[in-house]
């Protein structure tokens, strides 16, 4: 559509917008003078480039309004106007339309570039035939194919590229394909054969399509040459045979070997067996190894830490004492009999922690049931916490539910002291700590709230371990066993433990426990 020299075209539009401007200006009156505007617009669907049309759009759009300056003997310039107005509706229209018309033209060229492409460059042949037979189109690589020139196949039968043997069954089966048309590759089940210039014959995979344009049919035929592939089904062939005579000989060797390889391989079964069994218990050896290394590691690095503070202030106590002689300077000697007095409670507390452990794991402590009244076991709890309290904290107890439960008080006695303790050790001053304990049924639970420091989530899965301590807890006295000696004495009196905490915000743990039947003595 588009023209490769576009010059003629320019010129000649450039001439009648020019020879109609002039006509326009001798005759301001008619207004058909506009036509010649639209017709160099519409002239300019010829050129390739965009930048034309809207070139000639805008400069007949501008031209189109002059008459309106020059002057009318019969007609007012309003109407002038209105006429000239709608030559202008016209123009633009006319340029858009160009426009679109050659966008249309550019998709069409695209695609029909693209579908020349695929039918000239492609690797297989396409040869394109009409209803009669004929070969209308043919592509290059169908021409090296078969040896031709395109000027000696266009309008022969397509018969002229089958063996002479084939013609009279290829024109049954085109007939049957002209009569029930499909999509299909030819030659399932049986091999087909084409010939080229010179006669010679290859074998060949040609599958078929079809379409209709108005009212003539035509196939398009796709053709292959598998030459190789047949070459290698061959000597794939020969190889299945030389192989399947290798597997008889395998067959009659394994037969005769089948014997000592099953002799062989129970030995090795056992073998096998007793080495999964040593591996097994190097395995567990290991991993108790490992544990027992990683506790000793938590414990030597605990005790290091909190048994040198105690004794350190025991022992710079002690020799601040013997300075402070004077009777005036008793106050001071009361601090740091003080800070004896509680160095040594807290080597007493990490003692009765390891005590406690060890009979753990020596069985030495076993739950004996027995009834007791809620309200008093938890106010004997809070006498003992309030010597630990730090300035301004509180205890808050909310109970609910029966007044009597049996268990072992004893050990849920050290389990709340425990959870208290720790509520009061990780939380600041003038802190309250909530104690929620609900009865119902055969059922207690039992809910410790602190708003201190809190755990990150990283160390609430080790938290149960022996000398686990939280990286936010390290500056702060503990040994790391008292949620683990907590959780020993929970299974003694079937009892769960759930943890809830964020960090900054807080801790709550709840032990839940069922009611003990009371075993008489």
């Amino acid at each position: 559509m588009f023209k490769e020299k576009p010059v003629l075209i320019l010129l000649f539009g450039l001439v009648v917008i020019t020879g109609s401007a002039v006509l326009q200006y001798f005759n301001p009156e008619a207004d058909f003078f506009d036509g010649g505007f639209i017709i160099a617009v519409l002239l300019t669907v010829l050129l390739k480039k965009d930048d034309y049309t809207k070139l000639f759009g805008a400069l007949c759009f501008i031209l189109v309004f002059l008459p309106v300056v020059y002057p009318h003997d019969n007609y007012t310039m309003l109407q002038v106007f209105v006429q000239h107005l709608f030559s202008a509706t016209v123009i633009v229209a006319s340029t858009l339309a160009v426009l679109h018309i050659k966008k249309l033209y550019r998709s069409i060229e695209s695609d029909q570039s693209q579908t020349n492409a695929l039918f000239e460059y492609a690797t297989e042949g396409i040869i394109l035939a009409n209803g009669k037979g004929e070969i209308v189109l043919i592509n290059p690589a169908a021409l090296r194919l078969f040896h031709y020139e395109k000027n000696e196949v266009i309008g022969k039968q397509v018969e002229l590229l089958i063996p002479q043997r084939f013609h009279h069954a290829h024109l049954g089966y085109r007939n049957n394909f002209y009569n029930h048309p499909s999509n299909r590759t030819m030659g399932h089940g049986r091999d087909l054969f084409a010939k080229t210039k010179t006669g010679s014959e290859f074998p060949v995979e040609v599958s078929l399509s079809f379409y209709k344009q108005k009212n003539d049919f035509f196939v398009i035929a796709f053709v292959v040459d598998i030459t190789l592939r047949k070459q290698s089904e061959l000597e794939q062939r020969e190889q299945q045979k030389q192989l399947e005579k290798i597997t008889a000989d395998i067959l009659r060797l394994n037969a005769e070997l089948e014997t000592k390889v099953e002799e062989r391989t129970m030995i090795l079964k056992e073998a096998l067996q007793q080495l999964e069994l040593s591996q097994e218990e190097l395995h567990e050896a290991l991993n108790k190894e490992k544990e027992l290394n990683e506790i000793k590691s938590r414990f030597v690095s605990m005790a290091s830490h909190e048994f040198r503070t105690p004794l350190s202030t025991i022992l710079s106590s002690s020799a601040l004492i013997s300075k402070y002689t004077k009777e005036e300077e008793q106050s001071n000697r009361d601090k740091h009999t003080k800070r004896i007095k509680e160095s040594v409670k807290h080597l007493n507390n990490l003692l009765e922690d390891f005590l406690s452990l060890g009979k753990l794991e020596e069985g030495k402590i076993a739950a004996h049931a027995s009834s007791f009244n809620i309200k008093d076991f938890l106010d004997e709890v809070t006498d003992e916490m309030k010597t630990v309290m730090n300035t301004g904290q509180q205890i808050k107890i909310t109970t609910s539910g029966n007044v009597v439960f049996s268990t072992d008080k004893r050990l849920l006695k050290n389990i709340l002291i425990n959870l208290v303790g720790n509520a009061i050790k990780f939380s600041k001053d003038e802190g309250v700590v909530e104690v929620d304990v609900a009865a119902t049924g055969d059922a207690l639970t039992l809910a410790v709230k602190d708003h201190g420091i809190g755990i990150s989530e990283e160390d609430q899965q080790h938290l149960f371990s022996s000398f686990f301590r939280g990286k936010n807890a390290v500056n702060i006295q503990g040994t790391g066993l008292g949620l683990h000696i907590v959780k020993r004495y929970a299974e003694l009196i079937n009892a769960t433990l759930e943890l809830e905490s964020t960090l900054g915000e807080g801790t709550t743990i709840t032990l839940s426990l069922p009611m003990l039947a009371e075993v008489a003595v």
